[in-house]
C-alpha cells in the first residue's frame, strides 16, 4: 500500500498547516481526517468490505462500505467520490452523497499505531448490484450486503470481533441514519 500526504489536524478538527505521510500521523499519533460512506439499498441492506489481509491496521476485517484518508489539500467530498471509484469502481456524484456528520475516533489497532482520525461520514444509495462492483485487491478483499435489522441486533448485542471495533454511538449514529433514509 502507498504512503500519502494527508494534512494534520489539531485536537478540535482544524487544519495545522502541516503535511505529513500518513505512516508518519499514525506513528507519532497525529490527527487526521478520513472519509467513511456507508451504502445501502432500497431492500433495507447495508454494504460492508472486508479489509484486505495486508492492511496495517484491522486486515481481514469487517468494515465500512467505503473509507479512505482524505489526501493533502483535497476537500472531503473529492475525497470520498475518489475513494468509491478505487475501492468499488463505482462513478458518483457530490449530488449522490449525503454527508451525516464528522465523528472524531481514537484507536491503537496495534503498538505504536495510534489512528486518531475526524471520519467525514457520508451515506449513498447503492443503485447497483454486488456483481456489478469491482474490488480493489490492494484495499478490498470481499464485500456483503448485511440488513438493518441484523447490524442492529449486532450493535444491541456486541459487535463480533471480525468487525473493524466502532464505538457503539458510532454505530447507532450510522443505523440512525440509514434508517431514516429508508422510511
Amino acid at each position: 500500500m502507498a504512503d500519502e500526504l494527508i494534512d494534520i489536524l489539531d485536537k478540535s478538527g482544524k487544519l495545522t498547516g502541516e503535511v505529513r505521510l500518513k505512516s508518519e500521523a499514525h506513528r507519532l499519533g497525529l490527527y487526521h481526517a478520513s472519509v467513511h460512506i456507508w451504502f445501502y439499498n432500497k431492500e433495507g441492506k447495508i454494504l460492508f468490505q472486508k479489509r484486505a489481509d495486508d492492511k496495517d491496521t484491522f486486515p481481514g476485517f469487517w468494515d465500512v462500505s467505503v473509507a479512505g484518508h482524505i489526501s493533502a489539500g483535497e476537500s472531503p467530498e473529492g475525497s470520498a467520490i475518489r475513494e468509491i471509484e478505487e475501492e468499488i469502481g463505482v462513478s458518483v456524484t457530490q449530488e449522490d452523497l449525503e454527508f451525516i456528520g464528522v465523528y472524531l475516533a481514537e484507536k491503537t489497532p496495534k503498538p505504536n499505531l495510534f489512528d486518531n482520525e475526524f471520519h467525514h461520514i457520508y451515506t449513498a444509495e447503492l443503485k447497483v448490484p454486488l456483481e456489478k462492483l469491482t474490488l480493489q485487491e490492494e484495499e478490498v478483499a470481499d464485500i456483503k450486503l448485511i440488513s438493518v435489522s441484523e447490524l442492529k441486533n449486532r450493535v444491541e448485542n456486541a459487535i463480533p470481533k471480525e468487525y473493524v471495533p466502532h464505538d457503539t454511538e458510532y454505530f447507532e449514529l450510522i443505523l440512525k441514519e440509514i434508517t431514516n433514509r429508508l422510511a
